[in-house]
């Protein structure tokens, strides 16, 4: 898929975003680009690293599961569920093996300089959830925590093999993602497939409902893939460098910004839904500064994102 970025009517520049879409057989009913390419899947697949440590015994209400699954934006809801999952296991923020940072949305770090936070913490980091389960699940399981990133540790080989596992694409090498935890290799039509698990498989039930009740706290209302997860009624999960993935009972979608353009993955994947007759009016209403977002100039709207070519 190709879309332009217009500018007072005229097309400014073009980008290219691959995508694919699997029905519940796994056929292919959609596919624009290569979607066989390897590439990282990044924080796309944390609904299946939330499934490792649900397998190593950990047990939490939805909007726990949530923010293990997000990315999150760090706003005080975020920080307290997530403060809330180490006090609940004997753990503090000091186990935290993500970097320190600032909140991921910008309303969010404003937000924390008002009440006299304006270092990077390791809370704030978009990723601290999902590393927060993985503390308590190391903790149910009589793991060691202070290893818990360590690729040998139990639980990322139980991660590394959920991965191959869900997406049938061999996930190693592994490399290292931002938050300082592996990260594993595969491929835009393995994220599909992996999606098409979340959406089926009764192991991943309790993760899909969650992120489908708590879309805000996997991402959060304003950037285009929160919005995606508080209107559709499946999960979904956006990754960096552009990755973008949602499923529903019957259809799974993948994408990815050649970019790595976040806004370009969110629009493809809506573009794709709406292309296979899966978008409901209401939600296409609704997502419309989604799929085709405003570009400004000025700080006044002066154009369109607009898909041109597929």
């Amino acid at each position: 898929m190709r879309f332009a970025r217009f500018r007072s009517g005229l097309a400014e520049t073009f980008h290219d975003v691959a995508g694919i879409a699997l029905d519940s057989d796994g056929t292919v009913v959609f596919a624009s680009g290569d979607v066989t390419t390897p590439l990282y899947y990044r924080s796309a697949i944390k609904p299946f690293q939330a499934l490792a440590a649900a397998r190593a015994g950990l047990k939490l209400p939805d909007e726990h599961l949530a923010v293990t699954c997000a990315s999150h934006g760090g706003y005080p809801v975020h920080l307290a569920i997530v403060e809330r999952i180490l006090n609940d296991h004997g753990l503090t923020t000091d186990d935290l093996r993500c970097p320190p940072d600032f909140p991921l949305s910008p309303g969010a770090s404003r937000v924390q300089a008002a009440t006299g936070h304006s270092t990077k913490q390791r809370i704030f980091h978009n990723c601290s959830g999902k590393h927060a389960g993985w503390l308590a699940a190391c903790t149910v399981a009589g793991w060691d925590t202070s290893t818990y990133l360590d690729p040998d540790h139990p639980l990322q080989q139980s991660v590394a093999a959920i991965v191959g596992e869900l997406t049938g694409v061999n996930p190693l090498p592994t490399g290292i993602d931002g938050c300082g935890a592996p990260t594993l290799r595969g491929t835009i039509e393995g994220l599909a497939r992996g999606f098409l698990r979340l959406g089926t498989d009764e192991e991943l039930s309790p993760i899909a409902t969650a992120m489908s009740r708590f879309g805000a706290l996997v991402s959060d209302n304003l950037r285009g893939s929160g919005r995606i997860g508080v209107t559709l009624t499946g999960p979904s999960k956006v990754g960096a460098e552009g990755l973008f993935a949602l499923c529903g009972p019957e259809l799974s979608i993948a994408v990815k910004s050649t970019d790595g353009d976040e806004t370009l993955a969110c629009a493809a994947a809506l573009e794709i839904a709406d292309r296979l007759g899966i978008l409901p009016e209401a939600s296409a209403q609704s997502l419309a500064g989604v799929r085709s977002p405003p570009q400004l100039g000025g700080g006044l709207p002066v154009g369109t994102l607009e898909l041109v070519a597929v």
